[in-house]
């Protein structure tokens, strides 16, 4: 436990608070629950800044488009002779494995096969409706969410790599307001850090429980009971605490690289044995549809429809804040796998293979389940509104050859998945609690696989994971502003680095 910072012991007492006023009934605080607070704080900020998430999200796409055609292109996030620690297959898929990896296989089938029954606009259930839905899927889970990834991960990579900074959030904004400003705000921004974080993957941990144990009753006829949900999170503790204590290079690098073959594998089966033509004429038409209406759905409003407006908050406005809520997490592990790398060899890499990758996986799930409605009579939706979404993805693999063999191979995706989101969130956190150390200590790592499986568990038990989810989103609003503020300091930094460049070559 040496060398921790401040921020890690507020942020491990205020976890436990949150926990302990999670599990305390309504009977007892009928007004003041946990889920009862965090949903009218949350429904305040979607209602009167819903355009700010908007705004800020195509800001941070503009802004990592902008750094691929400039003069800043060409920096190196690291010292001029530094090399990619990782090969590009490699590096890829520790990203995507700690970005996005669990969140792709629960809602593959699940959110296309939703939007197709009640689109955004239009009527429900047709041929326009299947676009619309595959669209904003794309959209959903595109540029915007890898450019806000993008950002804070190369305002990360950086500072660390090039600048010799600590490694934190903190540290970056040092440009605009100084050391004096990070002493005074540091702990405060580290801590809205770890905060996300914290209820961002426990949050995940959970669903991915309910999703594993939703596939073992889908295709063993288990029951789906809190009991095998609380075992499942226990072994996947004891996993991804064993991967965690063996450092980056093995036990993280090893699943990352296994997750990237059972999802190609899996998608691949259902690629050939559904309905293939219909798939990559449907992927190829939804891209291009995502790329040409881009403009017009990253501004998309409703305020003259309050019907429509509901849909935008559920879906858009919820995802841009989960995607920052999430940025803290991912932006640092993916910083701290990319030194080596160009700015311009990064943003490219972050932006254009995860969201090919995710278009071609929702064509492939999504596709298929609408494919299922719309051409063979299949009432899927049904099914899933009465037994989860989680069984979405289970519900479709059933209706093709070796619909038993795909959902094996896409439970112990969803396991491995879990495993690394885990296992890379304990580092993170190690991280950013000690003060930037690359190998934080295992014993602080222990602590916060601890906390976070703990929060899953206690929560699912008492069926709070959405107010976890959604204490999470709060934290994505200040650091939103915390983003912007990133975004200057990085361009001041760029600048004044070019200047000193150019004087150096004068010289």
């Amino acid at each position: 436990m040496n060398k921790v910072t401040n921020v890690f012991y507020i942020s491990v007492i205020v976890s436990i608070l949150f926990i302990i006023w999670g599990v305390i009934p309504d009977k007892v605080l009928p007004n003041g629950n946990l889920e009862t607070v965090t949903n009218s704080i949350q429904s305040f900020i979607v209602d009167r800044f819903g355009w700010f998430y908007l705004i800020s999200a195509t800001l941070f796409l503009i802004f990592s488009l902008y750094l691929i055609f400039s003069k800043y292109g060409g920096i190196k996030l690291g010292r001029p002779n530094d090399k990619p620690e990782y090969s590009y297959i490699t590096w890829f898929a520790m990203l995507f494995s700690a970005g996005m990896g669990i969140g792709l296989v629960f809602w593959g089938a699940a959110e296309p096969l939703s939007h197709f029954h009640t689109p955004p606009y239009g009527e429900p259930g047709t041929s326009d409706a299947a676009k619309t839905a595959m669209q904003f899927s794309f959209f959903h889970w595109g540029f915007h969410p890898w450019a806000i990834y993008a950002t804070i991960a190369l305002a990360l990579a950086y500072f660390k790599f090039r600048k010799h900074s600590t490694g934190l959030v903190s540290g970056i904004l040092v440009p605009l307001f100084g050391e004096r400003g990070k002493h005074v705000w540091g702990t405060l921004v580290d801590f809205i850090v770890v905060f996300a974080t914290v209820f961002g993957v426990a949050t995940s941990l959970g669903f991915g429980a309910i999703q594993i144990s939703g596939g073992l009753a889908f295709v063993f006829g288990i029951d789906q009971t809190f009991l095998l949900q609380l075992i499942l999170i226990i072994i996947v503790t004891v996993l991804y605490m064993l991967s965690a204590s063996t450092g980056l290079n093995k036990g993280i690098k090893y699943l990352s690289n296994s997750n990237i073959v059972l999802a190609i594998a899996l998608m691949l089966f259902l690629l050939f044995l559904g309905p293939t033509t219909f798939i990559l004429d449907f992927f190829t038409t939804s891209f291009g549809n995502y790329i040409q209406n881009l403009p017009s759905m990253s501004f998309r409003l409703t305020p003259f429809n309050e019907d429509n407006t509901e849909w935008v908050k559920g879906w858009t406005i919820f995802y841009w804040a989960w995607w920052i809520a999430w940025a803290p997490f991912v932006g640092t592990f993916i910083a701290r796998v990319s030194r080596g790398r160009t700015i311009r060899e990064f943003v490219l890499g972050v932006l254009l293979v995860p969201t090919i990758f995710g278009a071609l996986w929702f064509s492939v799930f999504g596709g298929s389940a609408i494919h299922l409605e719309y051409f063979g009579g299949k009432d899927i939706i049904s099914y899933v509104n009465n037994s989860g979404e989680e069984t979405a993805l289970f519900a479709v693999l059933e209706n093709f050859p070796l619909g038993a063999v795909m959902s094996v191979i896409g439970i112990l995706l969803i396991s491995t998945f879990f495993i690394t989101s885990a296992d890379s969130a304990t580092f993170v956190l190690g991280m950013q609690t000690t003060g930037g150390r690359l190998e934080p200590p295992n014993s602080v790592k222990l602590v916060w696989g601890i906390i976070q499986s703990s929060a899953a568990a206690v929560l699912l038990w008492q069926g709070g994971l959405n107010a976890l989810q959604t204490a999470s989103i709060i934290a994505a609003f200040p650091f939103t502003i915390i983003m912007l503020l990133v975004v200057l300091s990085l361009l001041k930094s760029f600048k004044q680095e070019v200047k000193e460049m150019e004087q150096r070559r004068k010289t």
